[in-house]
């Protein structure tokens, strides 16, 4: 029997702490080695808490251990280095997002480690569920050839990991507008909590248009929108041949036939449904377009994508599966969103680069 695809980690905050609760939910497929911390109380948690060992630097890891990958979750300006350092070591590298902090960051770390190919990166969002299923319907050509994305959810990265990869415009260029608004908002949930406080207060909407030529994406965030539940999610994909919105698609079947038809998620546990709340499938006109591949695990659909790109990165370190989600794909991402922040917040339009993470 093959042994479970072996990681190490490095940082501890509370992303990092994501990746042991879910690798723990698989343990006949990944194991976590150990744990790279600089604080020694914060080495102590990590042991009493998840029972494995902790070092003081990621070459102690590395002495000490043998791990398949080792996940770098640090804070931004850290990152480059953790990063370039586990390369050097000879190690494939799952790091968080962005890579890098600037654009002078991406492309140092590119020159450091992108022709190793040894680094991929911890984009989760087009794995989630009702975002995998919409990539299908768009990869079966549904909606004709996608046009335009417009993303209401998510930011900067995250958000254009979604357009890019919905209208495969690849590393093309792009023109970028921008502008931001500020307007009351009451904010009653962050990450964890409420904040029991309904005294509306400032929060800036920032939208940005991105031309792609011949493709567009439209961004769209408002402070706080990935807790707000005042402010709801929304996407558009928009192609030659009718539109998905949200979990409803419109499209031309036919010459004079319209079809509106919605995608339908199943999910179990809801009144005499004993099998336990999960996610089981979304299906599109009676066929199923998503399969939740870790049904049995309980979990929301965040820890359904991560888990998703835990188990994906373990596939590639065994040569079992394609790269989940490499370097050069991050750098464009947070390439974008540096421009959406630039034009946003000088008032110009914004046209990127031509970098040297462009495949040639």
């Amino acid at each position: 029997m093959n042994q479970p695809t072996r990681f190490g980690l490095v940082g501890y905050g509370w992303r990092a702490q994501y990746f042991l609760k879910l690798a723990a939910l698989f343990p006949d497929r990944l194991q976590a080695a150990g744990v790279a911390v600089r604080r020694t109380e914060t080495g102590e948690r990590v042991r009493d808490r998840w029972k494995i060992p902790s070092y003081t630097s990621p070459a102690e890891l590395l002495t000490h251990e043998r791990p398949d990958f080792v996940i770098s979750s640090v804070p931004w300006a850290a990152n480059p280095g953790i990063v370039t350092d586990l390369v050097q070591a000879g190690v494939r590298v799952l790091s968080e997002t962005p890579p890098a902090p600037d654009l002078d960051g991406l492309r140092a770390l590119w020159r450091q480690v992108g022709p190793s190919g040894l680094v991929q990166v911890a984009e989760q969002y087009p794995l989630m569920p009702a975002h995998a299923a919409r990539a299908r319907l768009v990869a079966d050509g549904v909606i004709g050839q996608p046009t335009s994305v417009q993303v209401s959810s998510t930011h900067l990265y995250h958000a254009i990991a979604l357009i890019r990869g919905l209208l495969h415009v690849g590393f093309e260029t792009a023109t970028v507008h921008g502008r931001t608004f500020t307007a009351p908002l009451v904010d009653p949930l962050v990450r964890d909590a409420w904040t029991d406080d309904d005294t509306p207060k400032d929060a800036a909407t920032t939208i940005a248009t991105l031309d792609f030529g011949g493709a567009m994406g439209l961004y769209d965030f408002t402070d706080n929108q990935w807790h707000n539940q005042l402010r709801g999610r929304r996407i558009v994909i928009r192609g030659s041949q009718g539109e998905i919105v949200d979990d409803q698609v419109v499209r031309l079947a036919e010459p004079r036939t319209i079809v509106r038809s919605p995608l339908i998620r199943r999910q179990i546990g809801y009144d005499l449904d004993l099998d336990g709340y999960d996610t089981d499938h979304l299906t599109f006109e009676g066929r199923v377009v998503y399969r939740n591949d870790l049904a049995g695990q309980r979990l929301p659909d965040e820890e359904i994508a991560i888990s998703t790109l835990l188990l994906d990165m373990a596939a590639w370190c065994r040569d079992e599966g394609p790269a989940p989600y490499p370097l050069a794909e991050a750098c464009q991402d947070h390439l974008l969103a540096l421009a959406i922040e630039s034009a946003t917040s000088s008032d110009r339009t914004i046209t990127t680069t031509s970098e040297s993470w462009r495949p040639a």
